[in-house]
């Protein structure tokens, strides 16, 4: 039988975990993988990439529980954590290469309402089309906020690279939508 412990406190339930109590852990886990999953979906090239992104940032959860000071946002502390293991990832599969601002260029669209077509999944499916490097980028600025100062810092690029890249994944991303868009109205 399947049965799932409430736990009133979050002190409580946090305090198993950094026990190593497996069930706190499992709950933990399920808790936040709704969110954390389509984080590590948006940096990663396909759901295995995501999965083993997700996974390993659990690890780190789990082995740093110790380290979330209570009364802040556990959310907020773990999705640190996913990104940041996104970007290690990053940094592991892909080698960098400087990209020329003179070669980046600007599309626009002349429809605005193309990706009204397209569902969630599709949209995540045209973000992993895009290469690592601009991946990333696209991510930590459009998505996350991060300025390019700091990409620049996270990624070890110029912020000069991380514009440029920045421009052209826009661009890719653009050229991506609209042609899923237009098979999708052609059915």
């Amino acid at each position: 039988m399947d049965f799932v412990i409430k736990v009133d406190k979050e002190q409580d339930y946090l305090a198993a975990c950094m026990q190593n109590e497996r069930w706190a852990q499992e709950l933990l886990y399920k808790e936040f993988y709704p969110y954390m999953m389509p984080l590590c979906q948006r940096y990663a090239t396909n759901k295995e990439d995501a999965l083993d992104i997700l996974h390993e940032g659990f690890i780190k959860v789990f082995k740093h529980i110790n380290k979330y000071q209570m009364g802040t946002s556990l959310n907020a502390w773990i999705k640190r954590i996913m990104i940041n293991t996104a970007i290690d990832f990053y940094r592991k599969s892909v080698r960098r290469r400087t990209e020329d601002l003179d070669a980046a260029y600007s599309v626009r669209s002349t429809d605005p309402n193309a990706i009204n077509l397209l569902s969630a999944d599709e949209i995540v499916d045209c973000m992993q089309e895009l290469s690592p490097s601009y991946r990333a980028i696209f991510n930590l600025y459009v998505i996350e906020g991060y300025a390019h100062k700091e990409i620049a810092s996270k990624l070890n690029i110029s912020e000069s690279t991380s514009r440029s890249n920045l421009v052209k994944a826009r661009a890719k991303l653009r050229a991506l939508l609209l042609a899923k868009s237009s098979d999708y109205a052609r059915r």
